[in-house]
């Protein structure tokens, strides 16, 4: 077994997007109000949700607990999986982010039960990397025509790239620029 020790580490919200009309993606907005069921009215939003392909073990449309209410996202992350499909860049409301966020090195690897405490007074809660799809993959390649090997690159491109989801632990409202630590928990590696 590794042991890794709990420790903190600061960001910042570099933006904000929710979705508008029930669809994948997400447009901008100054703050988000958040609830125990994540954004009102946003497609990812909710108590609970259907589960789909990443629950194999559940016939589809199974009513779980929603752990992915909030996709968190890295520019940097995403810088680098732009280069890796050699485009120019990739946006966070087109692959349906939630929060941009700053100041975390490696964002997409915070373990899960990490919880991010935001100065508003939201907190929320880590469940784990966000693997990219090809629906993302979809939104990144119809922005550059004539390029249809995105839609499967991506999903090489942005493992380990694509952020995190994330569910409210104590709702409050989030808006940009403002600051947050991250409490990365002690860990015991399993293997």
């Amino acid at each position: 077994m590794i042991r890794t020790r709990a420790n903190k580490r600061a960001g910042w919200v570099a933006g904000l997007f929710r979705t508008g009309d029930g669809g994948f993606e997400t447009a901008p907005v100054a703050s988000l109000d958040l609830g125990f069921d994540g954004i009102a009215g946003d497609r990812h939003g909710g108590i609970t949700r259907r589960s789909g392909g990443r629950e194999p073990w559940y016939p589809r449309g199974t009513e779980i607990r929603n752990e992915r209410q909030l996709s968190l996202l890295a520019a940097d992350e995403l810088a680098e999986a732009a280069a890796r499909l050699d485009v120019a860049e990739i946006r966070p409301e087109w692959i349906g982010g939630n929060l941009l966020v700053e100041g975390i090195v490696d964002l997409s690897w915070l373990p899960p039960r990490t919880i991010l405490m935001f100065s508003g007074g939201v907190t929320l809660r880590i469940d784990g990397d966000n693997g990219p799809c090809r629906l993302s993959g979809r939104a990144v390649a119809g922005r550059y025509e004539g390029r249809d090997d995105i839609e499967l690159g991506f999903v090489t491109a942005a493992r380990h790239r694509r952020g995190l989801v994330a569910w409210v632990e104590k709702p409050s409202r989030i808006v940009i620029g403002e600051p947050f630590e991250a409490r990365v928990p002690e860990q015991w590696i399993y293997g």
